[in-house]
């Protein structure tokens, strides 16, 4: 059987998940890098490989949008700050998406999207006219959500006669990431109460987003119509300084966090998925320890444990980059993870 063409992919944005991203499309045979985006002007005219300490590749970093449109590529790896991030809504996201859909290219974002639908017709109509302009596929995916807050759970639905009540919990260390725009600005550690209470709005917005499309895609998976998606968050203050990657933690600033998305029928709920985020969990008693929890309440009752991802970043970009070849062999459309074959990392194992 002769061996497959490589794809030609275009890495959109280089933060945190975007360099892991990248370095997997250098370092992997089946893919060819067709271009890379960056936000950064000191990043602009720099070599690929530069960015992620590996060889030149003799592709080069470009900030010009137009440029990337018009690239013959197969694939985009959509990886930027969402626009909650610059005080906007997901339109800013919508606008680009559909651009590059419309181009020719299929797009694979980090940013969301992971169910459309539950953002209303509109939204679809308007994804889908874009998909079928350019006969390319949407694809949302992530490790949370678009892993363990809704392809886990569907899975584990697999082995149950009924289920009464889904719980997913994620609790992440802040502490090694690097990204200020990340932990300071848009989660809010190291803010005090009050800037914290005024800079955490425009995440809030992007959470309910993200968490609403992974309750209301189980809850219509499993034929549950749920009657409102209900969101509550709290916050803990750092009893002491501390340092992390992206700064200094102060006494009395924000630490940790607390997010619960829980979607509801006739008031009780039926899916509850808690997020709890730590600037340093070796600092914050409060809260669980870092790790992935699912468990469903039914018959039978069942509980998986993660007790520890090491990278989740990189787990969040080799996601995304093991879909590459089943979305490009995807239908025109928004393909949701239920309509792909399960995500691998074909020829990444390393045998001692």
């Amino acid at each position: 059987m002769p061996a497959q063409p490589p794809l030609r992919v275009v890495q959109w944005a280089t933060g945190a998940v975007g360099r892991s991203a990248l370095r997997a499309l250098v370092s992997r045979p089946e893919f060819e890098l067709a271009g890379v985006l960056v936000y950064d002007p000191d990043k602009v005219g720099r070599d690929a490989g530069d960015l992620v300490g590996l060889p030149a590749t003799g592709v080069k970093c470009t900030d010009d949008v137009e440029r990337v449109l018009a690239l013959d590529a197969d694939c985009v790896l959509h990886m930027p700050l969402p626009s909650a991030y610059f005080g906007g809504d997901r339109a800013g996201d919508v606008e680009m998406i559909c651009a590059l859909l419309a181009s020719g290219k299929n797009v694979i974002t980090t940013t969301g999207f992971v169910y459309p639908r539950c953002h209303g017709p509109a939204l679809v109509e308007r994804l889908e006219a874009a998909c079928l302009a350019g006969g390319t596929t949407l694809h949302g995916t992530g490790v949370n959500p678009g892993f363990m807050a809704d392809l886990m759970p569907l899975a584990l639905s697999g082995l149950s006669t009924r289920v009464d009540h889904i719980f997913v919990r994620e609790s992440s260390d802040f502490r090694g990431h690097p990204s200020r725009q990340i932990v300071t600005d848009l989660i809010g550690f190291t803010r005090s109460p009050k800037d914290y209470a005024a800079a955490v709005r425009p995440f809030r917005m992007l959470q309910r987003g993200l968490f609403a499309e992974s309750v209301q895609l189980v809850a219509d998976s499993l034929g549950v119509t749920l009657d409102e998606v209900e969101e509550s968050d709290d916050y803990e203050l750092a009893r002491e300084d501390f340092p992390i990657a992206a700064g200094t933690v102060r006494r009395g600033t924000v630490c940790a966090s607390r997010w619960v998305f829980s979607g509801l029928v006739r008031g009780r709920p039926f899916m509850s998925v808690e997020c709890v985020y730590k600037a340093d969990a070796t600092k914050v008693a409060r809260w669980p320890e870092p790790g992935f929890t699912v468990h469903i309440e039914g018959v039978p009752q069942m509980t998986i444990t993660v007790s520890e991802m090491s990278h989740g970043l990189a787990g969040a970009a080799a996601h995304a980059v093991n879909s590459i070849r089943a979305v490009c062999a995807a239908p025109p459309g928004i393909a949701t993870f239920l309509d792909l074959p399960l995500a691998v990392g074909a020829g990444t194992a390393r045998l001692a």
